[in-house]
């Protein structure tokens, strides 16, 4: 090892006190393009809000200086300024020149704020020439100045004035009669760290303002902007809150479909928390209160805003996730049981259907938030996300059946139902093209029925015992996303013949072209171009036969897809129990000992049973909506997956089932007789 390439203690580097924020700016404030120095103001704007959320504070002025520095006065309770007993420094110099310092980590300070590491502040005094802060308060006026983040003293106004290094806040003055307490911070944040052309953006600073109002009905909000020489001034406030940030949002010209639903409530979560020693308590109770607006329209734009102690979560997180569960789930049950929306067969609506049109504010107070990174932009507690889904999930599913919002919340469903038929149709039309040019160069069996979907997630390959089950089966699937191939007879066993001899089989070979994805060693599961196989055969003792000489096949030649969980045998029934009278009722049943249980419930039960009770000899003997209810529905029907947990216990059974040596098989057949139910037995 050479002198050069030698690492030693030396090598190392420890940044102290803000320093690090000036070496790595981008990881304290997200970015150093315009939206790094937008959020400089907003940590400094938020620290105001949280006073107007604990309810000191009811004034926000932010001014906008012509030679581009930021100021921001609040009439709030002040920064602290006594003096700090651990560190020996005073509460506002404390909370500006250390890192992770500040009353948002679990004390008295704060219920709920927006503060998460106690960076903000301090960041941007470290990336700023100058920073000025004032605080009103017990009659004392105190101030401070600071340069880069280090304290000290200016001779003059603006960034360019000569400065002194010197710790300590300072008493300037006495407040005057009447005055409010308060805190006023005005900094000049440094171009040096930011790339070329950056600079704060005013239409970003109004939104922020404007959205805060919304959020904290109590507090006003004035913008004045004297970078033009001259000075304008904007107020915001809303005593509405979410309910008027939902007109705002909302599309212009869009007419609304429902009413504002206003939506409140408080749930507890449990949490691993630190307390105030540093030591990691497991299941810590913590209690969110919900606030959510939302509205549908009839245009086809969603917006979908989220907050967290008033800061904007831009990406969402765990509370964008409750709600999201919480509406697809209320509105899809009141679609269930308002009868005539949905068709027969039709799918359920999904979150994308339930969000078209829809305007909402989500908004979670909450103690101690966790956010993915420092600047704020999804909230990832994760108990929230429990709270808000049932909160939100009890007052939508109430003003659903509220008799004085009914027909407005059947007129929103409707308007759901209707986007999820325009969504599959759409999709149906792009499936259909897609399929018919990958295709087009293919000769597929000509009896294969083959469905629209290319897509292997929803789509299901029915193997179908013979041509009469395939027309029930053909007007009982949905063509969407359910293929059928009809099997003549009965496949070779492949376990007594080679590989060439099972190719030439034409049933076998319709099964390997219709898959797409090859046999043996070569087949390529990705390749499949369907997510489901299912073996529909009669109810007897042929069907098992046709069923066992399938799983054979796919045992042998196409492991994968048993290995996958993707074979499953359809269970379709054999009998069909209908009652008598005005109200009938029709059951069915897998078994001889299943159908004689439910004929005596039924009959102890009062009930008259049509008799004999109908056996099915076959698949074809079922009507359309019979074999749609029993055997293809997804809702409705049972299948079992063919599973392969111990291959080499699977091979010895399909050897001795299938296999050439027959003296095995029938010694098998012997010793096994004993555990037959002869009663069960159909002669």
């Amino acid at each position: 090892m050479t002198a050069e390439t030698l690492y030693g203690a030396d090598d190392l580097t420890h940044l102290e006190g803000l320093e690090a924020v000036r070496k790595r700016p981008g990881m304290y404030i997200g970015s150093t393009d315009s939206r790094g120095i937008n959020h400089l103001f907003t940590e400094v704007v938020d620290n105001s809000t949280d006073e107007g959320i604990a309810g000191f504070a009811s004034r926000v002025v932010v001014t906008l200086h012509a030679d581009g520095s930021v100021q921001v006065d609040d009439n709030g309770r002040g920064i602290p300024t006594g003096v700090h007993a651990k560190s020996g420094l005073s509460g506002v110099e404390l909370v500006l020149t250390r890192l992770h310092a500040g009353g948002k980590f679990g004390g008295s300070g704060y219920k709920t704020s927006g503060g998460l590491h106690g960076v903000g502040a301090s960041a941007v005094n470290a990336l700023s020439h100058r920073f000025d802060v004032v605080v009103k308060q017990l009659g004392k006026v105190h101030q401070m100045s600071f340069a880069h983040g280090v304290p000290g003293v200016f001779d003059a106004p603006g960034p360019k004035a000569k400065f002194t290094q010197q710790s300590g806040l300072q008493v300037t003055g006495k407040m005057k009669r009447g005055e409010s307490s308060g805190t006023s911070i005005r900094y000049w944040y440094d171009a040096r760290y930011f790339e070329n052309n950056a600079a704060l953006d005013r239409e970003a600073v109004k939104a922020k303002l404007r959205n805060t109002a919304f959020l904290v009905p109590g507090v006003t909000y004035v913008l004045r902007d004297a970078t033009e020489g001259s000075i304008t001034e904007e107020s915001f406030h809303y005593p509405n809150g979410l309910s008027d940030m939902v007109d705002f949002l909302a599309p212009s010209g869009e007419k609304p479909v429902s009413g504002t639903l206003l939506v409140n409530g408080e749930g507890t979560y449990f949490e691993n928390a630190a307390d105030e020693n540093g030591v990691m308590r497991s299941k810590v109770e913590r209690r969110a209160e919900v606030e959510v607006a939302l509205r549908w329209g009839t245009g086809y734009e969603r917006t979908v805003e989220c907050f967290t102690n008033t800061i904007r979560n831009m990406h969402g997180g765990t509370h964008r996730r409750g709600f999201d569960r919480a509406v697809t789930k209320a509105v899809q049950d009141a679609i269930s049981k308002t009868r005539g929306l949905l068709k027969p067969k039709e799918d359920m609506p999904t979150l994308e259907d339930v969000l078209e049109g829809m305007t909402a504010v989500i908004h979670v107070r909450i103690p101690e938030p966790q956010f993915t990174s420092q600047t704020k932009d999804e909230l990832s507690t994760a108990g929230i996300t429990k709270v808000i889904q049932g909160v939100v999930e009890r007052h939508v599913k109430a003003w659903s059946e509220d008799k004085r919002t009914k027909t407005e919340a059947k007129t929103v469903l409707q308007k759901v139902v209707d986007a999820a038929r325009v969504r599959l149709t759409q999709k149906q039309q792009k499936d259909a093209a897609r399929r018919k040019t990958a295709l087009e160069g293919a000769a597929m069996p000509p009896k294969l029925v083959d469905c629209r979907t290319t897509g292997v997630a929803r789509s299901e390959l029915f193997l179908v015992e013979g041509d009469s089950a395939l027309g029930s089966a053909r007007m009982a699937r949905v063509s969407e996303y359910q293929a059928l191939l009809p099997l003549r007879g009965k496949i070779l066993n492949v376990q007594k013949a080679n590989l060439a001899d099972t190719l030439r089989n034409a049933e076998i070979a319709s099964i390997v072209q219709v898959l797409g994805a090859g046999t043996g060693r070569t087949f390529d599961l990705s390749a499949m171009r369907y997510g489901r196989v299912i073996l529909m055969a009669d109810a007897d003792v042929d069907g098992s036969h046709i069923r066992t000489l399938l799983i054979t096949l796919f045992a042998k030649y196409m492991r994968p897809v048993i290995e996958d969980g993707r074979l499953y045998a359809a269970m379709p029934p054999l009998h069909k129990l209908t009652t008598k009278g005005r109200n009938s009722e029709t059951v069915f049943t897998f078994t001889q000992r299943e159908m004689e249980s439910k004929l005596a419930e039924l009959e102890k039960a009062g009930k008259q049973v049509v008799t004999p009770v109908p056996r099915f000899k076959g698949l074809g003997e079922m009507d359309a909506d019979e074999l749609w209810h029993t055997t293809m529905n997804p809702a409705t029907r049972s299948v079992r997956r063919i599973t392969l947990t111990d291959a080499e216990a699977a091979e010895q059974t399909l050897e001795l089932l299938m296999g050439e040596k027959v003296e095995p098989r029938r010694n098998w057949l012997v010793d096994s007789a004993a555990r037959v139910d002869q009663s069960a037995i159909d002669i």
